[in-house]
């Protein structure tokens, strides 16, 4: 279960009392991770939470970055490198957000082969902005993951993270979010790309996750009828209450 906190809260100070809520809730959780990823700038502060719970780090509960840079130092004013996070860590990339922005294909696989190189665990966004009759978005699908596959060897599969997002299924209620069914098909047509890529049987274990207006609501029929192994949930993780209840469902 990966939180992505976007661009919130607003404060150091919410930040800790949403962090608290969800640690609170991930200590009866049997078989889920949770990955939280909020703004860098709380990292720091959510850590010593994490460490103070229990005199050690949570093995439930393990903390994210929403981004980072392909170089690991340098003059690139305003963007992280490798070192300055955690190794034990993970790590959004290729978020549809970011790629509205600008971020390309080429800037995606730089950044998931730094972070693979770093032991960091990429978190790599896929999707398509829409769906045609035709079937055009399972090209553009398709070469999404080629080319931001493009640099990775395969020796860094292992720690490898896969999450479909549909950006036209995004920041909806759950009653219009993607049919569980055609989920499942998509992370099929995934799994097929990535053996094309690869010609390895191996790539069938890589974790997929689905994102796209996940709820507590509709997690259950994701995770079984989707066939999916997690789900990138965004405004719903910044609700403690909701969240910890999509968590109960999800474990």
């Amino acid at each position: 279960m990966v939180a992505n906190w976007k661009m919130n809260p607003g404060t150091a100070e919410k930040a800790r009392e949403i962090f608290k809520g969800i640690l609170k809730d991930t200590k009866d959780l049997r078989s889920t991770k949770v990955v939280v990823c909020p703004p860098f700038v709380y990292l720091s502060d959510l850590e010593k939470i994490l460490e103070l719970s229990s005199g050690q780090v949570n093995s439930k509960l393990i903390l994210g970055a929403q981004d980072m840079f392909w170089e690991k130092e340098g003059s690139f004013t305003g963007e992280i490198g490798s070192d300055m996070l955690k190794a034990e860590g993970y790590v959004i990339i290729g978020h549809s957000e970011r790629r509205e922005l600008g971020e390309t294909d080429e800037m995606v696989a730089k950044k998931v082969l730094a972070s693979s190189k770093a032991k960091l665990i990429p978190i790599l966004c896929v999707g398509e902005k829409i769906r045609d009759e035709h079937g055009e978005y399972l090209h553009f699908l398709r070469n999404q993951l080629i080319n931001s596959l493009s640099n990775l060897p395969k020796k860094y599969l292992a720690k490898l993270i896969i999450a479909y997002e549909p950006v036209w299924a995004i920041g909806k209620n759950d009653t219009e979010a993607m049919k569980p069914t055609d989920i499942h098909v998509m992370t099929i047509f995934i799994k097929k790309v990535l053996t094309e890529i690869y010609k390895d049987k191996k790539v069938l274990e890589i974790p997929i996750l689905y994102g796209g207006s996940v709820s507590h609501n509709n997690a259950k029929e994701i995770i079984t009828l989707g066939e999916v192994q997690g789900l990138l949930v965004g405004r719903e993780s910044l609700n403690p209450k909701k969240f910890g209840e999509l968590l109960k469902v999800v474990d």
